[in-house]
């Protein structure tokens, strides 16, 4: 049976998927047809129940639940793992309500996170997450939402820190943050469901095992990043959530869709 797979080009979607894609663990029949794209896009294949298997930001999980079934391998999930709220200056007393912020992606958990913290903020300019550091070095928006490898690099440029969007999740609630999962499709049976959760599970043990190396695979995906950069990727969102969300895993999942259908985000 081949499936399509959808994940992200970055460092830690690529290292949790190498065993599974290039079988280096044994799949069981199963066989997968791989393309890689950015989150919001992956997100919006969701939407349209395009992908049968595939990386969605949490953030737009409350809407396609009802078409896929999320599964317990190969999420991000943590603690220090949030957004950034970056700036060109070195300022606190902007006005984020009226300001022009860049956010990557509409239903991204980025999104979600940000308008958490400031409800009210409404000039809202969506991009991939990889030109957000450039509109805000530009003068294009007066702040950026900035994900990914760009939480490693962003002070390189002259930018600036101005809230940490996680921080503000873990005060308030004190779990986890849910950044993104992976899902099945509902129009696949349970039981190769449950089959291709495992095999995410023994894929990303197996990256586990032979970390910190980094493969072919990851560097080859890793627009053009360092091989330190790429290994603080990993460390920072590939855990123990990424093997199995486990019970508070699953709990802060909860809390994202309960307060996403209790505020409207």
């Amino acid at each position: 049976m081949e499936l399509s797979l959808a994940f992200s080009p970055c460092p830690n979607d690529t290292f949790i998927f190498d065993a599974l894609v290039n079988k280096k663990v044994d799949t069981q029949g199963l066989s997968f047809d791989v393309i890689l794209e950015d989150v919001q896009t992956l997100n919006e294949w969701a939407l349209a129940g395009k992908i049968d298997i595939s990386k969605i930001s949490y953030g737009v999980w409350p809407i396609v639940q009802q078409h896929y079934a999320l599964l317990r391998s190969g999420g991000a999930l943590g603690m220090g793992v949030g957004p950034l709220l970056i700036t060109k200056e070195e300022k606190k007393d902007i006005d984020i309500n009226n300001a022009t912020i860049a956010i990557p992606g509409q239903h991204t958990t980025a999104h979600f996170l940000f308008s958490m913290a400031y409800p009210h903020a409404k000039k809202k300019k969506f991009k991939v997450f990889h030109e957000i550091e450039d509109a805000v070095l530009h003068n294009e928006v007066d702040a950026g939402v900035i994900i990914h490898e760009n939480r490693f690099t962003y002070q390189d440029k002259g930018l600036f820190k101005l809230i940490d969007l996680g921080a503000y999740w873990e005060e308030k609630l004190q779990i986890p943050i849910p950044l993104g999962g992976i899902v099945a499709h509902k129009r696949i049976d349970m039981a190769t469901v449950k089959k291709i959760d495992q095999l995410i599970k023994k894929s990303v043990e197996y990256a586990f095992t032979n970390y910190p190396h980094i493969s072919d695979y990851v560097k080859i995906n890793s627009q053009e990043m360092s091989e330190s950069v790429m290994r603080q990727h990993i460390d920072l969102y590939v855990n123990k959530y990424s093997v199995d969300l486990g019970e508070d895993g699953l709990a802060a999942v909860r809390k994202l869709v309960e307060i996403n259908l209790q505020s409207g985000i």
